[in-house]
């Protein structure tokens, strides 16, 4: 069972935010070289991806929550009567 719940979004930046560190120790260790300002489009890209990752993980959430709603057709727990014994 998951502790918590997948955030795609983050996962998304996560590894964005890895890219660019690796990018930029292979800049410090001479095996590249990378300009500054490449920082700026890899996390607009990231932040974009990230949003659309994470807007899509919603719809499915609330999609499923809707469906599981729709098939419980059961009764409460409250309507059985067992808990007002005295």
């Amino acid at each position: 069972m998951l502790v918590h719940e997948f955030r795609p979004g983050r996962l998304v930046l996560g590894v964005a935010a890895l890219a660019l560190a690796a990018l930029f120790a292979g800049d410090a260790a001479g095996a590249w070289p990378v300009a500054w300002y490449v920082v700026f489009p890899v996390l607009g890209g990231a932040f974009g991806l990230a949003a659309v990752a994470s807007w899509v993980a919603y719809l499915l959430r609330r999609r499923s929550a809707r469906r599981a709603s729709s098939e419980s057709t059961g009764a409460p727990a409250s309507s059985s009567g067992s808990q007002a014994m005295r």
